[in-house]
């Protein structure tokens, strides 16, 4: 099996985990009391539409996006932060290294590219640099 880890761009760490939930107003209040977390007012607007209601620690450092979902089978999500030149080099790596190019979604406030390995665990490649992202995209005509 080919080493291809020295051809992978730098990752920053993980930045959120999906976390499904039946209900996401006790979910809330759970994650606050049990674990200190607290929603997240600049991207509060995406649960408004079904999307996530995002959590972080007093550090800012951990996040959960909390999707309202019935109960199904375990297949968490984990989002890995970069840099908006980040964010480019992993682009071109995972058009390589998948064969294709991984989807990438604007989410108003983000970037991400959406990717599974061989089993369907699903990985999420993100950046809060939205502007520079979007402006990088449109230099690559993306």
């Amino acid at each position: 099996m080919p080493d291809t880890a020295d051809n992978a761009p730098a990752l920053e760490g993980i930045d959120h985990i999906h976390v499904f939930v039946t209900d996401r107003g006790a979910a809330e209040i759970w994650y606050a009391r049990v674990l200190g977390l607290s929603r997240v007012p600049s991207l509060e607007g995406w649960a408004a539409d079904g999307g996530p209601l995002t959590l972080a620690d007093a550090s800012g450092r951990i996040h959960l996006a909390l999707f309202e979902r019935s109960a199904q089978a375990c297949r968490s999500t984990i989002a890995l932060g970069v840099s908006a030149q980040g964010f480019m080099a992993w682009r071109a790596h995972l058009a390589v290294a998948l064969g294709k190019a991984a989807p990438t979604e604007d989410h108003q406030r983000s970037w991400s590219m959406y990717f599974a390995d061989p089993d369907g665990n699903p990985y999420e490649i993100t950046s809060y640099e939205y502007d520079a992202v979007g402006a990088l995209l449109a230099a690559q005509g993306a």
